[in-house]
């Protein structure tokens, strides 16, 4: 099966310039529907479902494999390749930020430039460094997750969402963690908040945005700060929004702040 295949990549848009969208944990390429129509005019735009995600085929998710992020950084290179694609603008929300990143320094040669979206390299306290939990607050969350992953999702997804005002985010991303196989995503929990990546961002010369948002429950700012000063060519972008997820709950300020972004003569 070609990865494209495996992966339900669905390809649109009216340019030439590629632009791919890697979703977080628990969620599915359908989270960016608000954000691809800003994009749909000038440039080529690719999004997929993670292994063990969506409408991709799940039966691949082998937890050996799936056991770091190497694994769907290599997934996206296939992806890449399949498409038969270079010098692409690669967008991560969340954990997919590091994903790309990683993808990005295996093959430069296809990736361009990067946008994290609330991105996290660790969210584990250490030192000076604030991830924003302490080490026993993660291991908590997993035995959580591992006795009643439905019972956790039910109750943090709106949090994580972190938009009141809109409760129907909330229940969407309700929705997509309890559409996810458990099994997948407890496996998938720990690959996402116990890893450190702080050692690979600081290895990235591509040229980078950061988006953060004002209030998130996920990520304080002191992560967006802290990679701006450890990466060789990173700017942040602070959005007026709260939560996890902007671009659900706020599309617009997401989409405007990629596309000043790759339009900016740094990027070109």
């Amino acid at each position: 099966m070609r990865p494209s295949e495996r992966n339900a990549v669905s390809v649109s848009g009216r340019g030439d310039t590629p632009i791919i969208f890697l979703h977080g944990y628990g969620c599915d390429s359908g989270m960016w529907r608000s954000v691809i129509p800003a994009f749909h005019d000038d440039f080529k735009t690719i999004t997929y479902d993670l292994t063990g995600s969506g409408r991709s085929r799940t039966a691949d998710y082998d937890p050996v494999r799936y056991a770091s992020l190497t694994a769907h950084a290599d997934d996206l290179i296939a992806i890449l390749e399949d498409q038969g694609l270079g010098d692409v603008i690669a967008v991560g929300h969340s954990i997919s930020a590091m994903t790309i990143g990683l993808a990005a320094t295996r093959r430069p040669d296809l990736i361009a430039r990067l946008v994290m979206v609330c991105p996290s390299p660790s969210y584990i306290d250490d030192g000076t460094y604030k991830g924003g939990f302490t080490q026993e607050d993660l291991l908590d969350l997993i035995n959580v997750l591992e006795s009643n992953y439905l019972g956790w999702a039910r109750q943090m997804a709106p949090q994580i969402m972190g938009v009141p005002a809109r409760p129907d985010l909330g229940v969407e991303l309700t929705d997509s963690f309890c559409r996810t196989d458990p099994d997948i995503a407890r496996h998938f929990a720990k690959v996402t908040f116990l890893q450190d990546h702080r050692a690979e961002v600081k290895k990235l010369s591509h040229p980078t945005l950061i988006i953060q948002c004002r209030d998130d429950i996920i990520v304080p700012p002191e992560v967006g700060e802290w990679m701006v000063e450890n990466m060789h060519d990173a700017r942040l972008t602070v959005l007026d929004a709260t939560g996890h997820c902007p671009h659900m709950s706020a599309p617009a300020l997401t989409s405007d702040a990629i596309l000043r972004f790759v339009r900016s003569p740094v990027c070109a």
